[in-house]
C-alpha cells in the first residue's frame, strides 16, 4: 500500500522534495549552485518540464533564485520565528534537541463545542482527526500541543507516525497542503492538573496558551492547534 501510495506522487514534486531537504540540510549551503536543469533530467531521469516545475516552487518558496547564465542558486533559508511563526514549531526549536512525543495515534472525534474558533458547515458536518503531542527539547517537556485537523480529503492520515516528525512536512509531503497565512491568540493562564503532568510542573504554575488557525494552500481549507508552553526555562522567539 504504501509503494502505491509513493508511486501516485508526481515526479516534479519528489525532485521538489529531494532538493528541498538537501538544502534544509545543508548539502547545498546558501550561495551554492544547484545542479544544472540537464544534469538533475540525467540523474533522475525525469523530464525538463518536470525538473522547472520542482525549480520553479523552490524559487517561489526562496529557497532558490535564478539567475541567467548562471542557474539556480541557493539563498539563505526562509526564517522560522519560532512558535509565533508560520514555520511550525520544528523550525523554531533549530538547533536545539527538539524530541516529538505523541501521547496516543491520531484519532477522529466531533469538533469541541467550545472551539475557540468559527467553524464552517463542511467542517462541522466532516469533523476532526486531532493529533496530541508533547515537545521535548533538550530533555525537558516545553510544548503540549493539541490539533485539530478537518477530516476532508486526507486519506490514511491516522495511520501515519508522528513519532518525531514535523505536521507542516507530513501535510505538505502528502498531501500537497501548505501554510501560507493565519492567526492566533496569546493567553496567560495557570496550568491544570493534566497539563501540568504532561509540561512536568506544577498544577496552578503560569504558562502560556496559544489558539492558532492556519491557512493553507487548499481552498477554504484551515486547521488548528492549542498550544501551551512551558517558559520556565525557554522563551518564545521572533523576528519581525
Amino acid at each position: 500500500m504504501a509503494g502505491t501510495e509513493t508511486s501516485k506522487i508526481p515526479q516534479h514534486r519528489k525532485l521538489y522534495e529531494l532538493l528541498r531537504k538537501h538544502i534544509v540540510e545543508g548539502v547545498y549551503p546558501k550561495g551554492s549552485l544547484l545542479p544544472s536543469e540537464n544534469e538533475l533530467c540525467s540523474t533522475h531521469d525525469v523530464t525538463r518540464p518536470t525538473v522547472r516545475q520542482a525549480l520553479s516552487r523552490l524559487a517561489s518558496e526562496g529557497y532558490i533564485i535564478k539567475h541567467q547564465g548562471k542557474g539556480s542558486i541557493v539563498r539563505s533559508l526562509p526564517k522560522g520565528i519560532g512558535i509565533l511563526s508560520l514555520q511550525g514549531t520544528t523550525s523554531g526549536v533549530g538547533k536545539h534537541n527538539l524530541k516529538t512525543k505523541p501521547i496516543s495515534k491520531p484519532y477522529t472525534r466531533k469538533w469541541p463545542e467550545d472551539f475557540p474558533f468559527d467553524l464552517s458547515e463542511l467542517e462541522l458536518e466532516s469533523g476532526c482527526i486531532v493529533l496530541e503531542r508533547t515537545r521535548i527539547v533538550d530533555g525537558s517537556p516545553v510544548l503540549y500541543e493539541i490539533s485539530y485537523i478537518p477530516n476532508i480529503n486526507l486519506p490514511r492520515f491516522t495511520n501515519k507516525s508522528f513519532e518525531n516528525k514535523s505536521l507542516f512536512d507530513v501535510m505538505r509531503s502528502n498531501y500537497d497542503i501548505e501554510v501560507i497565512g493565519g492567526n492566533q491568540k496569546i493567553m496567560a493562564i495557570l496550568a491544570n492538573k493534566e497539563i501540568g503532568n504532561y509540561l512536568n510542573i506544577e498544577e496552578g504554575d503560569p504558562i502560556l496558551k496559544l489558539e492558532r488557525k492556519l491557512e493553507t494552500n487548499r481552498s477554504g481549507y484551515s486547521f488548528y492547534s492549542s498550544i501551551y508552553c512551558n517558559t520556565n526555562n525557554f522563551y518564545l522567539e521572533g523576528s519581525f
